[in-house]
């Protein structure tokens, strides 16, 4: 990545201009790498002084990752990517299928359902919590109880405004040609939308991938409203309860923020590179 166009300094030469270069860019790897850096080495020290950050390690151990695993963080661990792998998945398919029909068709009432999207994206996840509860308690026609399951944690996150939002607008954007040619040369509905609308919506795709992976991976309340035994609990909310436990040391819990932060760098990067070879894979936008 360049930052050379957005600081203005592309048309600077000589000494000055590249230490100057030197200096910021060193000063935002600080800034921005800073934190995780003394994060990761910190999990692996035996420093004890919650205030105390060391971008080396002091007698490095594995200690507190063995800790950790005694204290189930492991087990947190493996819900998290249980909730997060289900649910991205649930929530980029009703994505794409919803942004599909939003898009490209053209219905009574369409403008209700993009602003009733736009309603759900405003309302705090508190305001919704007891409502929630009760309908996971009774899912309403099929009487069902999620309450204790992992359904009940994946199903609410199956469906997010923002990225339905994301990919309709992306899908306006394809040339409605390349639909009409592909229906001249005998192509169905499901061919046109699988092999057409889908690759060329690769950009899109990655970028609901990594604001959809944060926000399913960040989530608290949901997994606190449906898990009643701590055997079900999400990395977020064992974060929480290891914290409050006087018995766990700062090293223990160091250790299980790095396993809670490292998926979402992962995914990122996973994620970024995928976007990347959408945009350099010939996608056409009009």
């Amino acid at each position: 990545m360049r930052f050379d166009s957005a600081l203005g300094l592309e048309s600077r030469k000589g000494p000055l201009a590249i230490a100057g270069k030197t200096l910021i860019y060193g000063l935002m790897v600080v800034v921005f790498t800073g934190p995780l850096v003394a994060l990761l080495m910190s999990s692996f020290s035996k420093t004890l002084d919650p205030t105390s950050f060391s971008l080396w390690p002091d007698e490095f151990t594995l200690d507190n990752f063995v800790q950790a695993g005694e204290k189930n963080v492991y087990l947190y661990l493996l819900n998290s990517f249980v909730v997060v792998g289900f649910g991205l998945l649930l929530q980029m398919l009703v994505s794409v299928f919803a942004a599909y029909a939003l898009a490209r068709k053209r219905f009574r009432g369409m403008t209700f359902v993009m602003l009733l999207m736009l309603a759900t994206m405003m309302l705090p996840e508190e305001i919704i919590a007891i409502p929630l509860s009760l309908v996971l308690a009774d899912m309403p026609l099929l009487n069902l109880n999620l309450i204790g399951t992992y359904a009940g944690m994946i199903l609410p996150v199956g469906a997010w405004g923002f990225s339905i939002l994301v990919m309709t607008e992306f899908m306006k954007e394809v040339p409605v040609e390349l639909e009409e040619a592909a229906r001249i040369d005998g192509a169905g509905e499901l061919r046109i939308f699988a092999t057409i609308i889908v690759p060329l919506c690769r950009p899109a795709l990655g970028v609901i991938g990594v604001f959809g992976f944060t926000m399913i991976w960040d989530q608290y309340l949901l997994p606190l409203i449906v898990a009643p035994a701590s055997d079900m609990w999400t990395l977020p909310i064992a974060l929480r309860s290891l914290r409050s436990d006087e018995e766990v040391g700062i090293g223990v819990l160091l250790a299980a923020s790095l396993l809670a932060l490292l998926p979402s760098i992962i995914a990122f990067l996973a994620f970024q590179r995928q976007f990347m070879r959408g945009l350099t894979s010939g996608a056409v936008k009009g």
